[in-house]
């Protein structure tokens, strides 16, 4: 455990030589442990400790802690290869660095374990970032550049419609503060979001496509008003995305921005020129997803092999020794779980001897007692009696395990009369 906080101090140093002390010693630094839920001791009592006993170093303000994520519904082993390798990935998807950012933000595990798929990394960049997001810059950028020329309009008349976005406006810096200073960055990145929502459902409302026809100073004030937001989501992703946010900078000729811009109404000029427009997210296909995958399964295939290799055969033994073992078909007439015992299962089985036979397996975590009630299984019926919880095991049921710890029974395919040998 020591080296923990050792590595983590000399990290610093090793990066900032000049400017380390800044993070671990000066009283105004704010320091934050951002921790997963199995490090919690460790950061929460431990290490303060540590530091505290030397008496140079600050303490952590704060120490937030995350559940698990999983990868397609099994935990994350860099040792298995079952892992998005940032390497791996902008090699697959050029590019699309903040498209890993948001899902993960999207997803994050901050108040139970969650589940990473590639499916939804690709549902969340297709129905999220390029059909919201996306949509609204490129339809208010190329509607600016169709009818001004990329230049924005000034602001006119104003409806009450025009009024309720730019209301929506005036507190989205307090709430986005407000979520990120207590670490809910989740809801934090959508709040950003919903200034691409709002600006969509604006623009369909005022159509300025129908009403350019009739009223081209309209249309000034819808512009003028849907490029505010376009330069607000510049600056609220900017935490988030910030990739995407510079390039969306870029194509607002938005060169001097500060976060407290948020809530301005005016942070583009009228006269103010904009550059050509970009798809600023594009859809991903079906081909891409498939690949990671096809990836996914080689790594379990290879996981397996590895495992059935790790797996030594047991010693030889005689034929003889074999035959001191007494399997027999046993017909599950009743199944429950044993109080106050999380991993037992107490069956009852007609072993055909006319007598009933009881059997405590610890494999309550892979099944259900009703799903094995009717079923028939091997059962060693010479085994020595043993006492688990109080109950008095006559045997063990057969089951194997495969390599990727799941379990299961050994049953029947065709029925035979219960108390048939195995041989």
């Amino acid at each position: 455990m020591v080296r923990r906080p050792i590595g983590y101090i000399s990290n610093t140093k090793e990066l900032l030589p000049n400017d380390w002390e800044k993070w671990w010693k000066d009283p105004e630094t704010r320091l934050i442990h951002f921790i997963g839920k199995d490090n919690i001791v460790f950061h929460c009592i431990v290490f303060p400790v540590m530091l505290k006993a030397h008496g140079d170093f600050i303490l952590p303000e704060n120490v937030p802690a995350n559940e698990f994520l999983n990868l397609e519904d099994d935990k994350i082993s860099t040792s298995k290869n079952w892992a998005v390798w940032l390497h791996e990935y902008l090699n697959d998807f050029p590019g699309k660095q903040d498209v890993l950012r948001y899902v993960l933000t999207a997803n994050a595990p901050e108040t139970k374990d969650n589940n990473f798929t590639w499916k939804d990394f690709q549902e969340r960049n297709n129905n999220e970032l390029v059909a919201v997001y996306g949509n609204f810059v490129n339809r208010a950028l190329q509607l600016t550049k169709k009818y001004f020329d990329s230049i924005v309009p000034t602001c006119r008349t104003l409806l009450e419609v025009d009024k309720q976005v730019l209301d929506e406006l005036k507190d989205v810096k307090e709430k986005i503060e407000s979520m990120l200073n207590v670490f809910k960055f989740r809801d934090a990145q959508k709040e950003a979001m919903n200034l691409a929502r709002i600006g969509n459902k604006y623009i369909t409302e005022c159509e300025p496509w129908k009403v350019w026809k009739t009223d081209p100073q309209r249309v000034e004030t819808i512009l003028y008003i849907s490029l505010q937001l376009v330069a607000h989501l510049a600056i609220a992703f900017e935490p988030f995305l910030p990739f995407s946010s510079a390039k969306l900078r870029r194509m607002l000729c938005l060169d001097n921005f500060k976060w407290n811009q948020l809530n301005n109404t005016e942070i583009l000029k009228p006269g103010h020129r904009l550059a050509e427009p970009e798809l600023l997210f594009e859809k991903i296909e079906d081909e891409a997803i498939t690949l990671q995958l096809e990836k996914l399964a080689q790594a379990k295939k290879e996981n397996e092999a590895a495992a059935y290799k790790a797996q030594e055969i047991k010693p030889l033994i005689d034929f003889a020794d074999f035959e001191k073992l007494d399997i027999r078909v046993g017909h599950i007439l009743s199944c429950e779980k044993v109080k106050k015992a999380d991993k037992l299962l107490k069956f009852t089985l007609d072993d055909g001897s006319g007598t009933l036979r009881t059997i405590v397996s610890g494999i309550a975590k892979f099944y259900q007692p009703e799903e094995l009630v009717g079923q028939q299984v091997l059962f060693i019926a010479n085994l020595a009696p043993r006492r688990l919880m109080g109950i008095e095991s006559q045997g063990m049921i057969l089951s194997a395990q495969d390599f990727d710890n799941t379990l299961s029974v050994t049953t029947l395919l065709h029925k035979v009369k219960p108390g048939s040998q195995v041989s």
